[in-house]
């Protein structure tokens, strides 16, 4: 059996550009849903926007570094993590937040912004961690990767379509309200058949080396939520804001991590696999918990109902 650092899993050209397109019309999809009113919403309750925003890009890289340090894994999947820990949050946290009972407002606001920061922040988190920790120094140097290659990639990949996106819903909100509800169902589904794409095409690698990602994934992911979660209430946020925070922080977007790792990384094997996993693993951690919290009327709880009386 091959290192797994050796690894790499194989995606054909054709295959990812048709991805390419299809991930630039998810991100349309998502920007049509958006409305600078959205944002104005979420603005008049700033701590949860700026929680959910710091949590995102500064708190959870920096906290993936210190899990890496602790459990020292190999590099290819460390580096993994890290691209993970800096993609913007998934649109899936949306769903969640809804299924959930929190504040659907303050999530799609939380993702945008998430969003429209990744453009600069993944290339500069996934270069700062991936060159500070020792154990991935190393492999970064052997990948010599540009961030402004990762930032232009990013640009075409998320910018564009949120923009272009954003345009039409203000442009033509008829057609933007008709077409919202098909396109999530488009992106749901689509992303959903990518992750599975991506692990059918490599299964026999994905089956040798799933040992060596199931639990770091498991707690890697256990750790955002549960910080998401902590620091909402230790800052005194309502339970339909902690919600929302909670899947601002657990939920990534693992389908943009995939495509930069089969578009700048030759599909490393480390790194595909655990980012294959977190796209399978974070849907069912998430789901439990909306699930878990959409019997629980968030009224209910005291600090919501103190705000709210």
């Amino acid at each position: 059996m091959l290192p797994i650092d050796q690894v790499q899993l194989h995606f054909n050209p054709a295959t990812l550009a048709i991805l390419n397109v299809i991930l630039g019309l998810v991100m349309f999809g998502i920007a049509l849903d958006l409305k600078t009113s959205d944002f104005r919403t979420a603005f008049k309750s700033p701590k949860g926007l700026l929680l959910a925003t710091i949590g995102h890009h500064i708190v959870f890289p920096a906290m993936t570094y210190v899990l890496i340090w602790i459990i020292n894994p190999i590099p290819s999947i460390a580096l993994g993590m890290i691209l993970v820990s800096s993609c913007p949050a998934g649109h899936l946290s949306n769903f969640l937040t809804h299924l959930s009972r929190g504040n659907t407002a303050l999530s799609v606001s939380a993702s945008a912004v998430s969003t429209a920061l990744a453009i600069v922040m993944t290339p500069l988190n996934f270069n700062f961690w991936g060159n500070l920790s020792p154990v991935t120094h190393d492999l970064m140097r052997t990948i010599s990767l540009d961030p402004l290659v990762m930032l232009k990639d990013i640009v075409i990949l998320l910018g564009l379509p949120l923009v272009i996106g954003m345009w039409v819903s203000h442009q033509f909100p008829a057609f933007a309200a008709r077409a919202q509800k098909p396109m999530k169902i488009f992106s749901m589904v689509v992303f959903s058949l990518f992750v599975v794409g991506a692990l059918a095409a490599n299964f026999q690698h994905f089956m040798k080396y799933i040992q060596f990602v199931v639990v770091v994934v498991f707690i890697h992911n256990g750790l955002a939520l549960v910080t998401g979660f902590s620091l909402s209430t230790l800052l005194g946020l309502n339970e339909r804001d902690r919600r929302a925070v909670t899947f601002e922080m657990g939920i990534q977007n693992s389908g943009l991590g995939l495509i930069l790792i089969f578009n700048l990384f030759d599909g490393l094997g480390g790194m595909a696999i655990i980012t294959a996993w977190w796209g399978i693993w974070h849907i069912v951690s998430g789901l439990t918990l909306a699930l878990f919290w959409s019997k629980r009327d968030p009224r209910k709880y005291p600090r919501f109902a103190h705000k709210h009386h």
